[in-house]
């Protein structure tokens, strides 16, 4: 591991139509966005099964990214990015993800951060950062989690320090788990807002890679999703004060009106993606090769029925995502957010159903292909991998804390008002 990262270390602003493998010249964003995920699929699938091997960060299929404009998916058109919507959002999530989920959920990850910038950033922030974010300089990691606190969101025991100046503040994070922290060119880091502050009032701030001193920890051999390389970092350094993300110590608004919702619908879409891709794959693969078929010639009424349980899930998953991301659009049409407890209940649902169905899905496909081409790693197929990943599925932000959440919110809707 320790090697690996030494050696694809140098992929940080990697992937620009002058010189791919320098960062200096014009990235590719012309192209519209399903039209860049069909040019970097044939990378992503070159690569999946090394990395998902190796458990090493895909370099080339983010160059990839980089070079053809979607790392700047959601950036203002006035800063040189795409300006797309959550719908573009999703679908690209979705196309990414059919080839290498790894690498879907790193960039939907990064999609993440763009947006907390880009609507709740300072004028300085956004006019120094946007414009590389939308020439493919700039991934960003997510530093949530810290070395001795439980899983909770929205606080934080390490603290901002403003010292006796103000302009620059000092930060100091042990974070156990980074999602291809080793390979970002910058950071979104929850801290406490102060030495005073209460663990609850926490704030979000942009780190430059170049404004720390960085030392990684750890190795990431995990059962699935091994190509994001979530190894454990310690970040120290100092940083600009207005690259504070919203108003400090007020990191929970940034959160329930831009991360979280960005967050459900991106992992879902990336799930539903990586099983929508195996089912598309299987169904060739038995048109080539005449499995699941009967006596008569035809598919047997057994294969329909498995076939046809697969399809009814990922139809209902993607019904259901594509109304939040409705529901999402209107509420930030509206200048409000999803933090109501209907909106609540409707995101958490649909990262519960996301997960278990799409784990499900890509479950029977294994069943349905059998031991050979199903569940063998070197096999045709790569149901092997999907079924790894997508286990993940359900302890990312485990389903289990969020249904208690629906259960209680549900307390406060009596009228029981469904999408």
């Amino acid at each position: 591991m320790g090697t690996d990262r030494a050696e694809t270390g140098t992929d940080r602003g990697a992937g620009t139509e002058a010189d791919p493998g320098t960062g200096t010249g014009t990235p590719a964003g012309t192209a519209a966005p399903t039209t860049a995920v069909d040019l970097v699929a044939p990378v992503l699938r070159e690569h999946a099964a090394a990395h998902d091997e190796r458990a090493t960060f895909p370099r080339e299929s983010v160059a990839a990214l980089r070079r053809h404009g979607l790392m700047g998916l959601l950036v203002p058109s006035e800063y040189g990015g795409t300006g797309a919507g959550l719908a573009a959002f999703v679908e690209v999530a979705q196309g990414l993800s059919g080839h290498c989920l790894s690498t879907g959920q790193i960039w939907a990850m990064h999609c993440f951060q763009v947006d907390a910038i880009v609507r709740h950033g300072t004028p300085a922030l956004k006019a120094a950062l946007l414009p590389r974010i939308a020439a493919g300089e700039v991934y960003i990691g997510s530093v949530t989690s810290e070395r001795g606190r439980r899983a909770d969101l929205f606080s934080a025991d390490a603290p901002l320090d403003a010292g006796s100046g103000g302009d620059r503040l000092t930060l100091e994070r042990d974070a156990p788990v980074v999602t291809g922290g080793d390979h970002a060119d910058g950071y979104l880091i929850t801290m406490r807002a102060s030495p005073t502050a209460r663990p609850h009032e926490v704030s979000l701030v942009y780190a430059d890679r170049t404004d720390l001193q960085i030392e990684t920890a750890g190795e990431w051999d995990a059962l699935g999703m091994r190509a994001t390389e979530s190894i454990g970092m310690k970040l120290k350094g100092t940083v600009p004060a207005h690259n504070v993300v919203g108003v400090p110590g007020r990191f929970a608004d940034v959160a329930r009106q831009s991360m979280v919702p960005l967050s459900h619908l991106g992992w879902s879409a990336c799930w539903l993606g990586a099983a929508r891709g195996a089912l598309r794959d299987l169904l060739r693969w038995q048109a080539a090769s005449g499995g699941g078929r009967g006596r008569d010639g035809g598919p047997s009424e057994l294969s329909s029925e498995r076939i046809g349980r697969v399809r009814i899930s990922l139809e209902l998953v993607s019904a259901y995502l594509t109304r939040v991301r409705e529901e999402v659009e209107r509420a930030r049409s509206g200048g409000s957010g999803m933090d109501g407890p209907r909106g609540q209940i409707q995101l958490n649902t649909l990262k519960i159903a996301a997960a278990d169905l799409t784990f499900e899905a890509v479950d029977r496909m294994v069943q349905i292909a059998g031991l050979r081409t199903g569940y063998l790693k070197n096999s045709e197929l790569a149901l092997e991998r999907h079924f790894r990943d997508l286990r993940s599925a359900s302890l990312n932000h485990a389903n289990d804390a969020l249904t208690v959440g629906v259960g209680a919110l549900s307390m406060l809707d009596r009228g029981v008002t469904l999408i």
